[in-house]
Order: C-alpha cells, then sequence, then structure tokens
C-alpha cells in the first residue's frame, strides 16, 4: 500500500523526517547575527555587545562623521556609474543573444558574459588590478567603475534575458505584420514590455555595486575609499556601535533593492 502511493506521489526532500527542523536550524545560524546586529544598532550603551537601552544616538553619529558621508557619497556615484553602464551591455547581450540570430560561438559568448558571476571576487580584483598596473590605468573613481562595471553585468543580464524569455513573442511578430521596422518595434513594443526586467537588473546590479568589497579593495586609489572598505577600517578598532549602525543602513537598502527587484522582475509580461 505504502509503495503504490509513493508511486504516485513524487518525493520532495520536505517527506524526510527532520527535513524541517534542520532547515529552521540552518535559518537561524544564517540570520541570527544579523538580527542581534541589527538590535544591537539602538544600543545606547558605547559596548556593542551590552543591551542597555534603545537609542538613536549612533544613527546620529554615524550621519555626523564626515569621513563615513564621503565614502558614502563614493559608494553611491560609483554603484550609480556601474549599474547604469552595466545595464546597458546587459541589455544589448540579452537581446542579441536572446532576439538576434543564432550565430557560431553564442555558447561561448554567454559562457563570458557570465564569467564574473562564477569566479571567485578575489580572482577577478587581482586580475582587474593587474591590467590596471600593466596598462598604466590612474583614473581615480574611473578604475572602480569600469571594475564594478564588468562585475555587474551578469547581475544585471540574468532578469533582463529571463524577462526577455518570458515575453510573447507574437506580439512582435504582429507588429512586423503592420509594416513596423525593426527600430519601432523595439521602441514601441518590446521596450515598454522589457522595462521591468531591466529597471529590476539595474537594481540588482546597482546594490551589488554598493556591496562590494573585495574588488574595491583591491583597486581603489587614494581619495576613493568606498563605504565597504571605510566600514572594514573602523572594525580593525572593533566592533562599535556606529559600524552596527551603518551596517544596519546597508542592510536595509539592500533589503529595499533586492525586494524590489524581484517584485519587478515577477511582474507579467
Amino acid at each position: 500500500m505504502m509503495l503504490s502511493l509513493l508511486s504516485k506521489r513524487r518525493l520532495g526532500v520536505q517527506d524526510f523526517r527532520g527535513f524541517g527542523a534542520l532547515s529552521f536550524l540552518f535559518y537561524l545560524y544564517l540570520y541570527a547575527p544579523i538580527v542581534v546586529l541589527v538590535v544591537l544598532s539602538f544600543n545606547a550603551n558605547q559596548s556593542a555587545t551590552v543591551w542597555t537601552g534603545f537609542s538613536l544616538d549612533w544613527y546620529r553619529a554615524a550621519f555626523a562623521n564626515q569621513a563615513l558621508r564621503q565614502a558614502a557619497g563614493n559608494s553611491l556615484l560609483i554603484a550609480v556609474c556601474a549599474s547604469v553602464v552595466a545595464t546597458a551591455i546587459a541589455t544589448l547581450a540579452a537581446l542579441g543573444t536572446s532576439r538576434g540570430a543564432r550565430f557560431k560561438g553564442m555558447r561561448l559568448s554567454m559562457g563570458a558574459i557570465m564569467l564574473p558571476l562564477v569566479l571567485p571576487e578575489i580572482v577577478v580584483g587581482v586580475a582587474t588590478l593587474a591590467l590596471f598596473s600593466t596598462l598604466g590605468l590612474s583614473l581615480g573613481y574611473g578604475n572602480l567603475i569600469i571594475a564594478h562595471t564588468v562585475f555587474c553585468i551578469p547581475f544585471a543580464y540574468l532578469p533582463i534575458r529571463a524577462r526577455l524569455n518570458d515575453m510573447d513573442l507574437s506580439l512582435e511578430q504582429a507588429a512586423a505584420d503592420l509594416y513596423a521596422g525593426p527600430w519601432r518595434t523595439f521602441r514601441k513594443v518590446t521596450l515598454p514590455l522589457l522595462t521591468p526586467g531591466i529597471v529590476s537588473g539595474l537594481m540588482l546590479a546597482f546594490i551589488v555595486s554598493l556591496d562590494n568589497f573585495v574588488i574595491s579593495m583591491m583597486v581603489s586609489q587614494a581619495g576613493t575609499t568606498t563605504l565597504p572598505i571605510f566600514i572594514f577600517g573602523l572594525l580593525r578598532m572593533g566592533v562599535t556601535p556606529d559600524v552596527n549602525a551603518v551596517s544596519t543602513l546597508i542592510l536595509g537598502v539592500s533589503v529595499l533593492f533586492v525586494t524590489l527587484s524581484y517584485l519587478l522582475g515577477k511582474k507579467k509580461a
């Protein structure tokens, strides 16, 4: 009887005894430190680990820190520039690999686009630093923007390509049947339908650039310190409540952008 029931229903991992408890312990281990960090960012005590009461003083101290504001401004400037350029390149790449005619080396091209996603960041950072040193490239913010752009392309490409795959081709074919040229079809039909995917990819690339540490650490120059590097410098003196406050702000921005990116990506074409 049991075998007949199992044969009618496909088993999943949730059917194994203890899977729920193990999943709960895994997520508890993963997210409990983050919850503790957020709670302690509102701690009134100067110690980052001893709770004495609720306070917003450390957030005020963080916003009053000139060096921190400068680092945050650097991160925002680099993230905006890198995400916009990466999204433009990713959009063209997605259109070329999804809507364009098949060409020899398409699989190789898609592999090259996705390569920064699968390589360890330290490898990308060292390779980028070696390239800049060989070329004698010293552009200040430009070095970071170039490095972040290359790294962010696959993150922007994935939601855009997924959006293209979900779009109904018959709408574009109908526009062509009504004598609309390729550019007019793209501008009036494809681009409006693709916009949620483009915005989703843009936000994902922005948050990846904003949070990047390893590559930024490798290629940054004097005066281009980003927020993750600044926080790392603060941590050398120990974990303090203002570090918790800044980390909580970054976490909030990251969660907001990733959530918006997910919701836009799920919007039906």
